[in-house]
């Protein structure tokens, strides 16, 4: 095996800040992004991280793990990448939390791409407007990975895709589908995704509201479906805004879905046909 191995006798040891002593946005780091980490959790999701070129910073694994579950990625690590080690008991009274399959993973965040970068060839992407839920954040990418969308944007008020809870959720989903944060100058994004060709179709409830098999939707060549936040859903200026406003027809009087149960109804409907 790879790897430097270093028993964790303190909680208070120097090398283990990232998964002790730091917050998520300690981690990561808006006024040097280039130093900025993030916690992967379990081996999959770690895995799926060192495919996609993430660069790890260091490893904490339980001992027990050292020959099992963790065994395959403690040979993948660079040379001198640390693996911090020790009981269960231990790490979970380091962390706060029992560890999932007895891993975690400090690595380094990817630098972030241009919205033009990231949606250049694409036919079908997401919004992430101002949801801010991690667990959704999570589901909402596993379910864009698995459905063929091909990007996900987010505006700023939305959260991380890199907070550790987010990045669990989406089991590794969000090193597969290239994302980015949607910033525009004075705001409109909107205008933005126009110009890259897109059509917006805002997921809201409102009289005029076309349904979510509508033929008009799926026959868009680029189209960009636009998810609200969890509480009030889509503000008023960005339902105005959009080229298409869809519902998903409903039974029983229910009157909608978690978004990110929604996300994943919208995505199937309007996956591109070709």
């Amino acid at each position: 095996m790879c790897g430097d191995f270093i028993e964790v006798t303190a909680l208070t040891q120097r090398g283990v800040e990232p998964y002790s002593a730091l917050t998520e946005a300690q981690l990561r780091n808006r006024l040097s992004p280039d130093e900025g980490l993030f916690i992967a959790e379990s081996p999959k999701v770690i895995a799926t991280a060192l495919d996609a070129g993430v660069q790890p910073v260091s490893l904490l694994c339980e001992r027990r793990h050292l020959d099992g579950d963790a065994a395959p990625l403690v040979a993948r690590l660079p040379r001198g990448v640390p693996v911090y080690t020790g009981e269960r008991q231990v790490l979970a009274a380091l962390t706060g939390y029992t560890l999932t399959r007895g891993v975690l993973a400090a690595m380094r965040r990817p630098a972030l791409r241009s919205v033009e970068e990231v949606v250049r060839g694409a036919r079908r992407v997401v919004v992430i407007d101002g949801v801010v839920d991690t667990t959704n954040i999570g589901a909402i990418f596993r379910s864009a990975a698995a459905l063929a969308i091909d990007a996900v944007l987010l505006t700023p008020t939305s959260c991380d895709p890199l907070n550790r809870r987010a990045v669990r959720v989406s089991m590794g989903a969000v090193f597969l589908v290239p994302w980015t944060w949607l910033e525009a100058p004075g705001g409109d994004w909107q205008a933005l995704l126009r110009r890259e060709g897109f059509k917006t179709a805002a997921m809201a409830l409102t009289p005029h509201s076309l349904p979510l098999d509508d033929a008009r939707l799926k026959s868009e060549a680029r189209l960009a479906i636009v998810m609200g936040t969890e509480g009030d859903g889509l503000a008023a200026p960005t339902i105005a805004g959009a080229d298409y406003v869809v519902r998903i027809p409903m039974a029983h009087g229910v009157d909608s879905l978690n978004v990110a149960a929604a996300a994943a109804v919208a995505f199937w409907e309007l996956r591109c046909p070709c």
